[in-house]
């Protein structure tokens, strides 16, 4: 799997709307990351996990 840094980045890269703050408080947690991206997007609960579920996927 990605380094941290590197994962932040792809992070970053797939949600360019998430701050550097944001990142730092997510810090790896998959439920802040969620958080974040309703907060962010206005996305709902349902579609941030399908989001995140695909996009984990595509980084395997």
């Amino acid at each position: 799997m990605c380094g941290a840094s590197s994962l932040r980045g792809k992070v970053k890269e797939q949600w360019g709307k998430l701050t550097d703050d944001d990142l730092t408080a997510i810090n790896g947690k998959r439920d802040q990351l969620e958080g974040r991206l309703q907060q962010r997007y206005g996305f709902a609960k349902d579609q941030v996990r399908k989001d995140i579920d695909s996009w984990f996927s595509s980084l395997k």
